[in-house]
């Protein structure tokens, strides 16, 4: 084989074929280029007029380093968001900061709306699950592989009043998916990456949150279970009116399920828009979509 013919089989950002390998400066170089002047009338009109979470002008960083500058964001209740962008842009950075897992200088992210809308900034995380309702679903590895599947949910109600509430929601669990009750005493070792995620996503249910924060639900999963992943969180949507706030490195993927796509380049937002408008988008595709 060439080395022409290696080149135009290379692939692009995380999906599709391009005819050369881009690298991730080159990336963030072009995606800046191409960044728009974004105004909050048009993110509020994405979430329709109506956001459930919102980010106003926020700093956020880890120790003294700022990763996200002036970041603004809306999504309403029931909605979807994508977060895409090249490696290092901040996208994991805008989850770590609404669940408290990192240093907020500024701004603030506010839950709820018209007169129940609350500022969460400083909460801890314990405080944003137990009190607002946020879940964060973590990238992969996080079950106990040395404990049950029946004994990881009932870690995920640890902040339950009482353990029996947890088993109980667990139970719930287990009625909504027959894969997990059917191996409900194996070590959670033993799943396949398909299960370990739905097994994962499923404690996070267990205290049963309004907004769910996904970060990375494709990772290291072949494609069958991918489908898998995305129909049971189309299902916690649309279903059971979960908002969700996901990044994923499968831009196409995860810009097809949402409602709503950002492009984060160097820690500020660069487009906006539906996800099936990004979808169509020339430019957006040819960075992030495989052409």
């Amino acid at each position: 084989m060439s080395e022409d013919d290696d080149k135009k089989k290379a692939g692009g950002y995380h999906g599709g074929g391009v005819d050369t390998v881009i690298s991730v400066d080159e990336v963030t170089r072009q995606a800046a280029a191409i960044a728009e002047d974004i105004t909050l009338e048009q993110l509020d009109a994405l979430a329709g007029n109506n956001p459930h979470v919102s980010i106003n002008n926020l700093v956020a960083g880890y120790g003294q380093m700022e990763i996200l500058h002036n970041l603004d964001l809306r999504v309403a209740k029931a909605q979807s968001l994508c977060l895409i962008g090249p490696n290092g842009a901040g996208k994991s950075t805008i989850l770590h900061a609404i669940f408290g897992f990192n240093r907020i200088f500024s701004g603030s992210i506010e839950i709820g709306a018209g007169g129940d809308k609350r500022d969460i900034t400083r909460l801890t995380p314990n405080q944003k699950l137990a009190q607002a309702g946020i879940a964060y679903i973590l990238q992969d590895k996080s079950i106990f592989p040395g404990m049950t599947v029946e004994e990881n949910l009932w870690m995920g109600g640890f902040l339950k009043d009482k353990p029996q509430e947890a088993k109980q929601a667990a139970e719930m669990v287990f009625d909504k998916y027959s894969r997990l009750a059917d191996r409900r005493k194996h070590k959670a070792g033993v799943l396949s990456g398909g299960e370990r995620r739905l097994l994962e996503i499923s404690r996070a249910l267990v205290m049963n949150p309004e907004v769910l924060l996904v970060d990375e639900p494709s990772i290291g999963l072949e494609p069958r279970f991918i489908d898998m992943v995305f129909e049971i969180l189309d299902d916690l949507q649309n279903q059971e009116g979960k908002t969700i706030i996901m990044v994923e490195q499968n831009a196409k993927k995860g810009l097809e399920f949402a409602d709503i796509g950002y492009v984060l380049v160097s820690g500020e937002l660069a487009i906006a828009g539906k996800g099936d408008d990004l979808l169509k988008n020339p430019k957006v595709g040819e960075l992030f979509l495989g052409g």
